[in-house]
């Protein structure tokens, strides 16, 4: 099975927010997992398929998108 990964502007992109956003993200320890390989920060899909699973909701009443990482 080959492992695909996103960068930073990549997934910016798909989700339609700043890369800075991603940038905020990390360093206060939330949004998807995330790689650091030789300075370059790259995001696993299987790592943003289960982040996007878990902001999944089913009514208004709950409590806005979930943020934290897991």
């Amino acid at each position: 099975m080959e492992v695909v990964h996103l960068n930073q502007k990549q997934l910016a992109a798909r989700w339609s927010i700043s890369e800075a956003t991603l940038e905020r993200w990390r360093s206060e320890g939330i949004g998807p997992k995330f790689l650091k390989l030789c300075g370059r920060v790259l995001y696993r899909q299987i790592d943003i398929e289960a982040y996007e699973a878990s902001c999944l909701a089913t009514s208004t009443k709950c409590r806005g998108a979930r943020v934290s990482a897991e």
